[in-house]
């Protein structure tokens, strides 16, 4: 498997021109809000989102000035999604750093992530078409909408694996789909390849949410570099949980109705029993799923470096540690 760093060779110069602009866009006259956008920046980590923006559009065979512009939109749309997320989920460490959470406080977090979500309006508006700015306005709408229906579903032992999938369908995977159909739209691309772009995001989406979900409970923090077990914490259950509780034995289900109930339910625990039912290989084998849904869409495009490095960025989410 090809590093990340050779999968987006082809874009190398441009997420250098994308980070200028984020840095630009973000620049406030108070240094109060220059340190704290300077904390926030660590949380780049890999810029997926923009890679998957500006790769779509390669694959297409077509970069603008305007996908370099939308690449610093989406990228502050994710982070402020992750300064939100570790006040709802009460995280104290990301990227191997203290949280603005947990340095900061609450209202700062909020604040600056709402703070990101304005710059990144502001940002697409500088654009002559209004269709960027209505598509990741509907697409935070969705991201919204899908928290909001987790926070509803809290505690529920009985949430279905199709409720699960339609939860992270809004809260992760409409983004990187809306990632990848900005890239083909504003190159030019015929009404074809911006749909079957859009779907390899959102199955990228998917598969990489329930990696996720799965790293949560077995994963390691050293590795991950963040905060784990807030899932089990905050009672939401993921698709290990769900296939564990379809499967399990009625003593068995008994037990991790009850552990999941308890103040401070353990992944150790919980761990042992996933085993007991395969839930982590059968929650692998539906992230696989997607995973190959999202390849088989880019056979619409031409063989090119892009297609390539779309191709094996979705491989890769199979063999994720952080």
């Amino acid at each position: 498997m090809p590093a990340l760093a050779a999968l987006y060779e082809p874009i190398a110069a441009d997420l250098e021109k994308v980070c200028r602009i984020f840095d630009d866009e973000l620049f406030s006259e108070l240094p109060v809000v220059n340190e704290l956008c300077d904390r926030v920046r660590r949380y780049r980590g890999k810029m997926l989102r923009p890679a998957l923006l500006l790769l779509s559009a390669r694959a297409c065979g077509k970069r603008t000035e305007e996908h370099l512009t939308l690449a610093a939109v989406v990228e502050m749309v994710h982070m402020a999604t992750l300064v939100h997320d570790d006040v709802l989920d009460d995280a104290e460490v990301r990227r191997k750093s203290p949280t603005i959470k947990c340095l900061e406080g609450n209202e700062a977090a909020v604040l600056l992530g709402d703070y990101l979500i304005s710059h990144a309006f502001h940002l697409c508006s500088s654009l002559d078409s209004q269709y960027a700015a209505r598509l990741i306005g509907a697409t935070t709408n969705t991201i919204c909408e899908g928290e909001l229906n987790q926070v509803c579903h809290r505690g529920d032992d009985d949430l279905t694996p199709e409720q699960y999938l339609a939860i992270i369908t809004r809260k992760t995977a409409v983004l990187t789909a809306a990632c990848c159909r900005l890239g083909a739209y504003f190159a030019d691309a015929d009404e074809k390849t911006v749909d079957a772009l859009e779907r390899y995001g959102l199955s990228v989406g998917i598969a990489f949410q329930i990696t996720d979900d799965i790293l949560d409970i077995v994963g390691t923090e050293e590795r991950m570099g963040k905060t784990l077990g807030r899932d089990l914490e905050k009672h939401k259950l993921t698709l290990p949980v769900i296939h564990c509780l379809r499967e399990a034995t009625p003593e068995i289900n008994q037990k991790l109705r009850a552990h999941l109930r308890s103040p401070h339910p353990k992944r150790e625990l919980l761990a042992g029993y996933l085993r007991s039912t395969d839930s982590i290989g059968y929650s692998l084998n539906a992230a696989r799923s997607h995973v190959e849904s999202a390849i088989q869409a880019l056979q619409h495009l031409p063989p090119s470096e892009a297609r390539y490095s779309l191709q094996h960025m979705a491989k890769m989410i199979l063999e994720r540690e952080q």
